[in-house]
């Protein structure tokens, strides 16, 4: 990337066929389908694109196919995320090797450390791989690690962060690391990874936004940033309203919980809408069935979003 990445970075859901595995040909509807709505990059192989389910083979086939799908028409953030900083080097290293843009990591996990452990992890990933910009995911519900803003701005005038996806719904914390990023300089790019209250990161002054729910509605979010970027707050609230109304395919299900119910909703909103074969799920998670796909196909319909098959047909999608 020559220009620091600013816009909506949709983080790419990976589908999968009833066999569990890679749909290519729904990664080509999915990803060719947000580029023509007009995103500005794509995160692949972050939450969404289950990289904490994905053995070295699979990440390696998700970004291979990924690149060659995208032929460098935005750029391309690769998730290289793992326990620790020897396996994410690992990662880092294969991502550029295939091609990718940027790299994404979190801090350690597991093994949890102190903010010195987690500020040298970001320090040698970068050492290891100097040459591709680097950002941080703040996402402490997975990692149990919330990123201090200090320490993010201190590794961005350093040169170490090119930007930060901020996933930690803290929008204190948040508007802190904006202001502390302007006075620093702007040296960090950063990006909301909400999908409900983008407009609220705009107001504080976010670069962009990495919402999930673009996979299933990716022009909302571009017109909410068209809006953001002349100024027309009206606009902003209103298409975010309408994609708050959307999101609420993650709650509408019941009996499922986390990543189940919130990248399965996803899954099998996309399903429904004929841009996915299947919605099914990596193991040891379940398709949602039944009446939770019913109940995700009545969201979509009261969102106006026109089906292209039944729930009794994506339920029917996973039987391999």
């Amino acid at each position: 990337m020559t220009t620091p990445l600013r816009g909506v970075i949709p983080p790419v859901v990976t589908p999968l066929t009833a066999a569990g595995d890679i749909d290519v040909a729904s990664f080509e509807r999915s990803i060719n389908r947000m580029i023509d709505a007009g995103v500005d990059g794509l995160f692949t192989l972050g939450s969404s694109g289950e990289v904490a389910f994905s053995t070295d083979a699979r990440r390696r086939e998700i970004i291979e196919t990924v690149l060659r799908i995208v032929a460098g028409r935005v750029p391309v953030l690769v998730g290289c995320i793992d326990t620790e900083t020897n396996r994410v080097i690992e990662h880092a290293k294969a991502a550029k090797e295939l091609g990718a843009d940027a790299i994404v990591i979190t801090a350690p996990f597991y093994a949890l450390g102190g903010t010195a452990e987690v500020e040298r992890h970001f320090r040698l990933v970068h050492a290891a791989v100097p040459d591709l910009p680097l950002f941080a995911y703040d996402i402490p519900v997975c990692v149990h690690t919330k990123l201090p803003g200090d320490m993010l701005v201190r590794l961005g005038l350093d040169g170490v962060l090119a930007g930060v996806k901020d996933s930690s719904n803290d929008d204190v914390a948040f508007r802190f690391l904006v202001d502390d990023n302007n006075k620093a300089g702007h040296p960090l790019t950063l990006l909301t990874g909400q999908e409900v209250v983008v407009d609220g990161a705009y107001m504080a002054g976010a670069d962009g936004s990495v919402p999930g729910l673009a996979n299933v509605e990716a022009t909302g979010y571009v017109r909410m940033w068209q809006a953001y970027e002349r100024g027309d707050w009206s606009a902003v609230r209103a298409e975010q309203d309408k994609l708050a109304a959307l999101m609420r395919i993650v709650t509408s299900t019941s009996g499922v919980a986390g990543f189940g119910a919130g990248v399965g909703a996803f899954k099998t909103a996309m399903a429904l809408l004929g841009v996915f074969s299947t919605n099914q799920m990596p193991e040891p998670v379940l398709p949602l069935k039944g009446a939770n796909v019913e109940a995700v196909a009545a969201v979509l319909t009261e969102c106006g979003l026109e089906l292209a098959r039944t729930p009794e047909e994506v339920s029917a999608s996973t039987e391999a």
